[in-house]
């Protein structure tokens, strides 16, 4: 299966306008936001071999990801 990157606008691509709005305007979504980037490619650098870590740090890297996203959602979601 090949490595990819999981970027929000790819993710969410209905919400890509909500996405950019929200990263322009909101502090905590931008925070949140490069926190989820800076995770995406941590991850892609252990699984690409580019980068060492245990199966532990791996899947927790993937946890705090998906914790993430999952907010992230909430935020791009809410009126």
């Amino acid at each position: 299966m090949p490595l990819t990157h999981h970027p929000l606008v790819k993710e969410f691509p209905n919400h890509k306008d909500r996405i950019h709005q929200l990263k322009m305007d909101d502090r905590h979504f931008s925070k949140l936001m490069d926190n989820y980037e800076s995770l995406d490619k941590e991850i892609f650098r252990i699984e690409s071999g580019e980068e060492a870590a245990d199966d532990t740090r791996l899947e927790s890297l993937k946890y705090e990801r998906v914790n993430l996203k999952d907010t992230l959602f909430k935020l791009l979601t809410a009126d």
